[in-house]
């Protein structure tokens, strides 16, 4: 369900006793949705409008994608197995859902001090029951509504600001703000907005000793939005039901001010979806050529019972 009455970003923490921003019980005590209830029956009819010529555009990248990944999570790995003397096959696939584009859900990420996760679950809630699982996203019909593109690569470049992806260079709200002018773009409630960083376009031109050498980094520098109160404002007063960029963090890594870290105050604060390492390239591509950066966007994860994450699925949709 939408807000009734929108709570305004200095009403934080709507749960006095809970820890700093957290906007649990919003959407009621057992409410295992968080933002995504803001993609009503009436917004996602609404961004059906932005069909017209059926163009659809992949927003994932592959599950092998990132050979050798950090933090020493293991690579995708696929075995075929042939149903011997018939001519079947079968695959079985092991992979970390964090290894390559990806959903994060409401048990990925807690607050780190009070260890605690969104709606005020703990970790043993998490660890013995399926609460927060990313199923109920599928069940209550998955993440599908409006998407808007911020290409800050592309206004970057035409700017002469200089962009470093493997550095934790941070992407301001005056930067996301200049952006969407630049692209005539409207921002609505219950947008799932994607923000084009140029990680993921930089990691593609790296050859296989830097990506080793960057793996073995313990906190690789990233590019990202910047962790502060200015974007936590911003992003709660535009509504946006999902956030997602080609980065692997979202927020520049390492944080840059703990007080104000995204994830905790998005996945375990809002219960607001975090999308990472989305390949966004032929999609930007795609809206430089219609001078629009909307779409229908369209994104079911996996049905794990309990999952933490899931690859998205995901597919834009445009019109002509």
């Amino acid at each position: 369900m939408p807000f009734s009455k929108k709570p305004a970003f200095d009403d934080l923490p709507l749960d006095k006793t809970g820890p700093p921003g957290n906007a649990w019980g919003l959407f009621g005590p057992d409410d295992q949705c968080g933002m995504l209830n803001l993609l009503t029956p009436d917004r996602t009819r609404a961004a059906a409008s932005e069909i017209r010529d059926g163009v659809r555009i992949s927003t994932d990248w592959p599950l092998d994608r990132i050979t050798t990944p950090a933090f020493n999570r293991i690579p995708f790995a696929q075995t075929i197995s042939n149903i011997a003397p018939t001519s079947v096959n079968d695959d079985i696939l092991h992979f970390n859902t964090q290894s390559s584009s990806q959903w994060d859900g409401l048990r990925h990420f807690g607050y780190q001090e009070q260890r605690l996760y969104f709606n005020g679950r703990t970790l043993d809630d998490i660890l013995t029951t399926k609460i927060n699982g990313i199923h109920t996203w599928v069940e209550t019909g998955g993440i599908i509504g409006r998407g808007v593109l911020l290409d800050y690569v592309a206004w970057a470049e035409a700017n002469h600001v200089p962009v470093k992806p493997f550095t934790s260079q941070s992407i301001t709200v005056t930067d996301l703000e200049k952006v969407a002018q630049a692209q005539g773009t409207e921002l609505k409630p219950g947008d799932i907005l994607f923000i084009r960083a140029g990680w993921g376009r930089g990691y593609a031109q790296l050859s296989q000793d830097e990506i080793s050498a960057m793996a073995i980094i313990p906190t690789p520098p990233a590019i990202g939005i910047e962790s502060s109160e200015a974007t936590l404002r911003w992003l709660w007063e535009k509504e946006f039901a999902a956030v997602a960029s080609d980065t692997p963090s979202f927020e520049a890594w390492p944080c840059q001010d703990f007080k104000y870290w995204l994830h905790e105050w998005l996945l375990a604060g809002w219960g607001l979806p975090i999308g990472e390492m989305f390949d966004l390239e032929q999609l930007s591509e795609e809206c430089r050529k219609r001078q629009r950066w909307s779409f229908f966007f369209t994104s079911v994860p996996l049905k794990v019972p309990g999952g933490v994450a899931s690859p998205p699925n995901g597919v834009a949709i445009f019109q002509c």
